[in-house]
């Protein structure tokens, strides 16, 4: 699939380019739930009640415009779109869960989840060492 994308705020800078596509609060949420399987646009709503109408709807365009969810119309309006990931949104899954190990990491570190046990801080915290200079 070859699509435009939106325009990255930094000419050729990877970083920026991936924040753009998949950054902010809801873009990865929205990602995770449709990892799962393809959703109607009130499925989505469900699974996240604190994201507003207006902000999901902006979301899932700039995600569509990225080329990571297809849209797809199962009748003539009112009938339900489906929004599902694309085989480029399936190259998020190694990102997602990288961030996804690292929050439960994070959570244990704040001290919001302080029932975690012991071993599993453990292996978490094995699994993301980072050589510093």
């Amino acid at each position: 699939m070859n699509f435009a994308g939106r325009p990255n705020p930094i000419t050729n800078c990877p970083l920026t380019a991936a924040l753009a596509a998949v950054g902010g609060k809801w873009k990865l949420i929205i990602v995770y739930w449709l990892v799962e399987s393809p959703q109607h646009f009130a499925g989505l709503r469900r699974k996240m009640p604190a994201i507003s109408q207006k902000v999901l709807t902006q979301q899932l365009r700039e995600l569509i415009a990225d080329g990571i969810v297809a849209r797809k119309q199962t009748g003539e309006a009112p009938a339900p779109v489906i929004y599902s990931l694309t085989e480029y949104g399936y190259s998020l899954l190694p990102l997602l869960e990288t961030v996804r190990q690292w929050g439960r990491l994070h959570l244990v570190k704040t001290r919001q989840n302080p029932i975690a046990p012991p071993q599993e801080i453990a292996a978490e915290q094995a699994t993301h060492t980072v050589n510093e200079p």
